[in-house]
């Protein structure tokens, strides 16, 4: 059986901006996957006790940001599993809950270079590809494992928390999410909790 192929690009995204939009733009012009799902985490272990927006505005958010891209779509798959959100954990449910699927792991090059960290991130590189984008700062090898590809995607240099770093000192910051995001963000406090 020929399985869909399907990139999970995990994430707190709190918010989503235009550089996680290029990166799934990208991902679904290349060719190489059928469709692309933005898992939006409750906690990243990597983030714990960062205080986060709601998870269902940050999934709202997320799935509007993303409602232009044929194929890619945002997911709330992680907000059923136990916390904090570890990658492998959150393959094994995938591929237990989808076995018609091929899921493919996206991660950004600064994790890539932390990669042997990762809990079990053995049975990751042993049971699922994984595609690489660039970051500032984080050089990807020339030669990587089998089962990693590159992606050219653009280096965007823009993070959530220098959004809402800009939020709480009033600066503008429509030049670095979509148009309904934005409007998201200005609905909310001056000071969204997550940057107390």
């Amino acid at each position: 059986m020929c399985k869909i192929k399907t990139a999970v690009f995990g994430g707190t995204f709190n918010p989503i901006h235009n550089g996680h939009i290029a990166i799934a733009e990208c991902i679904m012009q290349s060719g190489l996957v059928d469709e692309l799902w933005l898992l939006v985490t409750p906690c990243n272990p990597w983030k714990e006790g960062k205080a986060l927006m709601p998870d269902e505005l940050r999934l709202k958010m997320a799935s509007d940001a993303v409602a232009h891209i044929p194929g890619a779509k945002a997911s709330d798959f992680e907000f059923t599993l136990p916390i904090p959100s570890f990658s492998v954990n959150t393959l094994k449910a995938l591929k237990e809950s989808y076995p018609d699927r091929e899921f493919i792991l996206v991660i950004g090059a600064d994790n890539w270079c932390d990669f042997h960290k990762w809990k079990d991130y053995e049975y990751i590189l042993e049971n699922h590809r994984i595609m690489v984008y660039p970051r500032t700062g984080s050089p990807i090898p020339d030669e990587t494992t089998n089962g990693v590809i590159i992606i050219d995607s653009p280096l965007i240099d823009i993070s959530s928390t220098m959004i809402l770093n800009r939020l709480k000192d009033g600066l503008p910051v429509e030049d670095y999410v979509p148009l309904n995001v934005l409007e998201e963000l200005q609905r909310m406090p001056k000071c969204p909790p997550s940057c107390q």
